[in-house]
C-alpha cells in the first residue's frame, strides 16, 4: 500500500450532477444554501451548476441565477460543467470559476447520445474550444473521458481505447500550445469494477507516468466506494463525488445510473486509512441530510447515518 497518496483532493459535484436528475423542481435558494453549506466544510472545489440546453436538462435552467446569489467563501473554487461553445459562453458570463477542459468520450454511441456528434466531430469541436481557451487566457488543466470503463450502447471500453482517445485529445492540446496535467476518467454510467480500475489506470499511467489521474466514479452496482480504493491503492489523489450519493447521468440508457460515490464516504474512509481530505466530516453529514431534505427522498449514502467514528471513540475513551 506504499502508492496511497498522504493527501486527496475532492471535487464536489452533488449540486451540478446530483441535482440535475432529480425529477422535482428544486429551487434556486436552496440549490445556493446548500452550495454555501458545503463550501463550510473545508472542500475546496464545488461544481454548483452545469449551462446545458434546458429542455433537455431542465433542472439547471436556473444556472445563472445560481451563479449570481451565491456567496463566496474565500479559497474555494466554484467551478462549472459545459458541453459546447454556447455552454462555455454562459460560463464566462456567470463568473464562476473556469477550469478549462477537454471533454470527449471512450464510447461513440454514448457520445453520440450525450453531445450529439460522433468522436470525429468532438475532436474537431474541441480545436474550437482550445481557440477559444486561448482567446480568454484560460489554461486547459485536465482531458476528461465520459464511459471511460464501459458503456450501456456499446458494452465494455478498453484500456487501448481510453489511451487512444486521450492521445487523440492530448495531441490537439499540444498542437494549440497548452500543456495537459491531468486525465479524467469517469465510469459515467457504472460499468466499473476494482479490476477495470487497476487496468485502465494502469493503462493510462503507463503511457503518461507524467500526469496526475482523477477519477470520476458512479455507484450504479455497488461498487464505487471499492473502485475508489483501488484507485487509492495505484496512488490517484484527485476524485470527484457527490454529496449523500445525490445524482446520476440522464443519458446513461438506464433507470440504475446512480450517483456519483459519495463525497462523505469517500472522505470517512480516507481519513480512516490515514489519508488527509481537509473535510469536517461531522458539517458534511450534515450537508447530506440538508441535501436529503431538499430533494424530498433518501439519499444512499451511509456514513449520514452511521456517522464518524471520532465521537463514538471520543465517548469510549471517556468511559474508560
Amino acid at each position: 500500500m506504499s502508492d496511497l497518496p498522504a493527501r486527496v483532493h475532492i471535487h464536489e459535484e452533488g449540486p451540478r450532477e446530483g441535482f440535475q436528475i432529480e425529477p422535482g423542481p428544486i429551487s434556486t435558494e436552496d440549490k445556493v444554501r446548500f452550495i454555501e453549506a458545503l463550501a463550510g466544510t473545508g472542500l475546496r472545489e464545488i461544481e454548483c451548476v452545469s449551462f446545458v440546453n434546458p429542455r433537455r436538462v431542465p433542472g439547471q435552467a436556473d444556472a445563472e441565477d445560481v451563479a449570481r446569489w451565491l456567496k463566496r467563501r474565500p479559497g474555494v473554487r466554484y467551478t462549472c460543467l459545459w458541453l459546447n461553445l454556447k455552454g462555455l459562453e454562459r460560463a464566462v458570463a456567470s463568473g464562476l470559476d473556469l477550469a478549462g477542459r477537454l471533454l470527449v468520450g471512450a464510447s461513440e454511441p454514448f457520445t453520440i447520445r450525450n453531445a450529439g456528434m460522433d468522436l470525429k466531430a468532438e475532436l474537431g469541436e474541441q480545436k474550437r474550444w482550445l481557440a477559444k481557451y486561448r482567446e480568454l487566457g484560460l489554461a486547459v488543466e485536465q482531458v476528461a473521458l465520459f464511459t471511460a470503463f464501459g458503456c450501456n450502447f456499446a458494452g465494455d471500453v478498453t484500456p487501448e481505447r481510453v489511451v487512444e482517445v486521450t492521445r487523440l485529445s492530448l495531441e490537439n492540446a499540444a498542437e494549440a500550445g497548452f500543456q495537459v496535467g491531468k486525465i479524467s476518467l469517469a465510469d459515467t454510467v457504472g460499468w466499473a469494477t476494482p479490476r477495470a480500475v487497476e487496468r485502465v489506470v494502469g493503462a493510462v499511467r503507463q503511457r503518461w507516468p507524467d500526469k496526475a489521474i482523477a477519477l470520476h466514479l458512479h455507484d450504479t452496482r455497488g461498487v464505487g466506494l471499492a473502485n475508489a480504493y483501488a484507485g487509492l491503492k495505484l496512488g490517484v489523489a484527485h476524485f470527484d463525488s457527490s454529496c449523500g450519493g445525490l445524482g446520476g447521468c440522464p443519458f446513461a440508457g438506464h433507470k440504475g445510473a446512480a450517483g456519483n460515490i459519495c463525497t462523505e464516504d469517500l472522505v470517512f474512509m480516507c481519513e480512516e486509512m490515514g489519508i488527509d481530505t481537509g473535510v469536517d466530516l461531522d458539517r458534511l453529514i450534515a450537508c447530506a441530510q440538508l441535501a436529503e431534505k431538499i430533494v424530498g427522498h433518501p439519499l444512499p449514502g451511509k456514513v449520514m447515518r452511521g456517522g464518524g467514528l471520532g465521537a463514538l471513540r471520543a465517548r469510549l475513551k471517556a468511559a474508560e
